[in-house]
């Protein structure tokens, strides 16, 4: 690296205060306009905020959108999730490929574009999709990737991609965006008619205490997934000793199939805002996070803005709503494309400016999170529904819901159905109602919750989507009559071994484990003691792992073993001439001959 270069790596750190905690903002801006951050830059960066050279480099390698070698100015990255492969995207890939004339995870040899796969970019309702640097493409076909390609050659400009504008927000001056909402159902809590700001009102003439009562009278319980009820959990973080306290919005909606976030952040950010804002008052903290994903960079520059306004409308900062003592303000962090940051300590630790390594729990984050301070992590789109439980009181929120799963959910269906998108339906709806309402009452299997939930058959489509039933963070993917359940569950299995961080033993090799043997069943060479052994070692990576990547990885395995036991059944192969169907004695010989010197050219020295 040029000294120029250095120095102005030098410059981005001492523009963000030579902070270690905002490591993550230095190396997305280094990346950005160098393409890579060099060795030289990694020793720049470490003596300016002055961290150890080697944490700087464990950051770097950690982040899928972070290479210490060198990437083209513009980086094709070609989303390759389950409902991608559904829609074509192996016919689009092979387009980008020929039309660039480089493979995967290769540059052009001009050094003006680099082509990768990239995991899901939460546009499954608008597939097969990729990111163009921070652009999004959408609606993807062979034609249009090569159109996408000779448009970069002749512009060098992503900008240029888009043609026509999505709806709401997405046409704002700050976005630009081709992407759709595809909001398919509204319904009387997210998406109902509100008055902004009117849960802050009311929370600010209450007591935090009181603001508090009324979330858990609520029953409001986390919209992420885990559902752990809210207002115990800030409850939990005001009581914890210690200062300052921080609240934390988890935007990494990286589950695939999971979009319903996108929509809220483009679509209601002030109201995801004014939730983090009620939160910090009722737990006593003056400082938030939004954990932004890397993906959603687009969105970036917009929802500064809002914040922006927020301050100028004294709704942030010092004595928000001229109510003295009362302070709270949020910065964004971006994060840079890694999956387990939706794990929360994971998520911690990466706005901390660290690798997205979990912690050791206990202690919990709201004992012990951001900074080793009390914090208190929620989904976006609770902190949507927090104002509406502030505004018409917890009373009406939970009337609408299941007993307990109150309120609505909001759902991001897609795969093989006529109306993918986001729909809000209350709590309790069946599986088979849900299917009806997008066009997909012949759906052979539904994946609940993305890859880390559970497989349904059509036995169960009388089940209910609720915390305690079907637990999901929104994502739904429907499987047409006509797909191979084994495909679903090797893509899912796949995915896990690309995305733990290997960290602990159980994870970092039982999920390879797990896909060797789904391997062996799909090929035809398993006998029922592989089925037996692949559901020892699932149980073993579920209760053993260190966090919950690991502990909801198996899920797929163990849930789909149970309803779709035939399909793996249906292609064992038990042994007749006394060998296991894994063993191939023709190979096995034909190896041992070459090691031996025999063989074909063995034969030829005779």
């Amino acid at each position: 690296m040029a000294s120029s270069n250095v120095k102005e790596v030098t410059a981005i750190c001492a523009r963000n205060k030579n902070d270690p905690t905002r490591l993550m903002d230095i190396l997305i801006e280094v990346q950005g306009r160098h393409g890579g951050v060099s060795d030289a830059a990694i020793d720049a960066i470490a003596a300016s905020i002055g961290i150890p050279r080697v944490d700087v480099d464990g950051t770097v390698s950690f982040y899928s959108f972070f290479s210490k070698e060198q990437k083209a100015r513009t980086v094709i990255r070609v989303c390759n999730d389950i409902v991608d492969r559904l829609n074509g995207m192996d016919l689009v890939a092979q387009a980008f490929s020929e039309e660039l004339g480089i493979g995967f995870g290769e540059t052009t040899p001009d050094g003006s574009i680099t082509l990768e796969y990239t995991p899901c970019i939460g546009m499954s309702d608008q597939a097969p999709a990729a990111l163009v640097n921070s652009e999004v493409v959408t609606y993807l076909s062979s034609d249009r990737a090569r159109e996408v390609v000779r448009t970069i050659r002749a512009t060098g400009d992503p900008r240029r991609l888009v043609h026509r504008l999505g709806d709401g927000n997405n046409a704002h001056p700050l976005v630009k965006s081709g992407v759709h909402n595809n909001v398919r159902r509204k319904g009387d809590v997210i998406f109902a008619d509100y008055t902004a700001n009117a849960g802050l009102e009311k929370a600010l003439s209450m007591s935090p205490v009181e603001v508090i009562s009324e979330i858990k009278t609520a029953r409001l319980r986390g919209r992420g997934g885990a559902g752990f009820p809210a207002g115990m959990k800030w409850e939990f973080t005001r009581a914890s000793p210690g200062s300052p306290k921080y609240i934390i919005c988890n935007a990494d909606e990286g589950e695939p199939g999971t979009f319903k976030d996108r929509v809220l952040l483009t679509e209601l950010p002030d109201r995801i805002f004014e939730g983090m804002t009620i939160a910090g008052y009722a737990v006593g903290a003056d400082r938030g996070i939004l954990y932004l994903r890397g993906e959603y960079a687009y969105l970036h520059p917009f929802l500064l803005d809002v914040l922006a306004v927020r301050r100028s409308r004294g709704l942030l900062g010092q004595d928000i709503a001229g109510r003295k003592g009362v302070d709270f303000d949020i910065r964004i962090q971006l994060g840079a494309g890694a999956y387990i940051c939706g794990e929360e300590t994971s998520l911690i630790s990466s706005c901390e400016g660290l690798r997205g390594d979990p912690k050791n729990r206990p202690p919990f984050p709201a004992a012990r999170g951001y900074l080793g301070k009390p914090t208190a992590v929620n989904n976006v789109e609770t902190y949507c529904a927090a104002c509406r439980v502030l505004d018409k009181g917890a009373g009406w929120f939970a009337a609408t819901g299941a007993k307990d799963s109150t309120g609505t959910k909001l759902l991001s269906i897609s795969g093989d159905c006529q109306g993918p998108g986001v729909y809000e339906v209350p709590f309790g709806v069946t599986v088979q109602d849900m299917l009806k309402m997008v066009g997909a009452e012949d759906a052979r299997a539904v994946q609940i919750g993305g890859p880390s939930g559970q497989i349904v058959s059509p036995r169960e489509y009388d089940r209910r989507i609720t915390y305690d039933e079907l637990a999901t963070g929104g994502s739904v993917i429907v499987f047409g009559p006509e797909r191979d359940v084994l495909s679903v569950v090797h893509a899912f299995v796949e995915f896990f071994c690309d995305e733990s961080c290997g960290y602990c033993t159980p994870c970092r090799a039982g999920n390879v484990l797990l896909k060797g043997y789904i391997d062996k069943v799909r090929a035809g060479t398993a006998i029922k003691a592989d089925l037996d052994a692949m559901k020892e070692v699932a149980e073993t990576v579920k209760f053993t792992s260190r966090c919950g990547l690991g502990q909801t990885s198996p899920n797929i395995v163990l849930t789909s073993l149970e309803r779709f036991n035939e399909e793996y059944r249906s292609r064992l192969k038990e042994a007749t001439d006394g060998l296991l169907p894994s063993f191939n004695l023709e190979a096995e010989l034909t190896q041992a001959a070459a090691l031996a010197g025999h063989g074909e050219q063995g034969e030829a020295h005779e």
